[in-house]
């Protein structure tokens, strides 16, 4: 039975970066899911998602009224888009790797086995 799954199964994704700072705006495909959301999809898992990146804060907003939150990173992008030499740290591919994180199955689902 599966448990857990990836975020993109319940969420898009958005995407921008300025400077070092990197927006990324998670939205619920079905706004049944979005509170199982925002318990999972925390400050502190981006933050440890991105650990490798060494980002020096992770701030979440939440948008309910969307069934959406936003994150912005400080710290994420080697300095920035014009200061970095790796264009893969920026903007959708970080994106990308959030859509990536486990998160249990919302209850909907999970009481069906996924």
């Amino acid at each position: 039975m599966t448990t857990t799954a990836a975020l993109y199964q319940f969420a898009h994704g958005r995407t921008g970066d300025k400077g070092d700072r990197s927006n990324i705006s998670v939205i619920a495909y079905d706004a049944r899911d979005y509170d199982h959301l925002v318990t999972h999809v925390t400050e502190a898992a981006v933050q440890e998602l991105f650990r490798h990146r060494q980002p020096s804060a992770v701030t979440r907003y939440l948008v309910p009224s969307l069934h959406a939150m936003n994150f912005v990173i400080d710290g994420v992008l080697d300095g920035g888009v014009n200061d970095a030499l790796n264009l893969d740290a920026h903007g959708k591919a970080l994106s990308f790797r959030l859509l990536q994180l486990q998160i249990p199955l919302p209850p909907r689902l999970a009481a069906h086995g996924g």
